[in-house]
């Protein structure tokens, strides 16, 4: 088993507070966080949608690896992009679904395979299965 942690700073209101978030790694190092960069676009700073899509691809693209290595493959190349949806529901605001895209260049891998393999590393991967929303995937497969 592994635990390693993130975490958030907050001052002020919803909408003129700042935050700033970080990770164990350093990665992120009081990195700001705040309404305007979530919510209006345009501002500098990070948001929760996009840290779950960078976790999300990650989570993703490691368990394909690991699923291709299983049936002998090793990718070339991968590149995944989850895009996460934040809409306003009933009792405020939800994550309503995550659209992975997936781009991999992997030798001797036919489509059906593929798109089998990633599938399996959709459903399996550690991320996805934490996310009680709807997880849809494009895989293309590269030539």
């Amino acid at each position: 088993m592994t635990t390693t942690h993130g975490s958030a700073k907050w001052q002020g209101g919803i909408k003129d507070g700042k935050g700033a978030i970080s990770t164990k790694s350093g990665a992120l190092s009081d990195y700001p966080y705040g309404f305007a960069s979530r919510f209006e676009g345009g501002k500098p700073g990070s948001n929760p949608e996009e840290l779950i899509g960078a976790a999300h691809a990650a989570c993703f693209t490691m368990a394909l690896s690991l699923i291709l290595g299983e049936a002998k493959l090793t990718a070339e190349h991968m590149e995944t992009k989850a895009d996460v949806t934040l809409e306003k529901v009933a009792d405020g605001f939800a994550i309503t679904a995550v659209h992975l895209t997936l781009s991999a260049k992997i030798p001797g891998a036919d489509n059906a395979t593929f798109q089998e393999l990633a599938g399996k590393a959709k459903a399996g991967c550690p991320v996805s299965k934490l996310l009680n929303t709807k997880i849809t995937l494009d895989a293309s497969l590269q030539g």
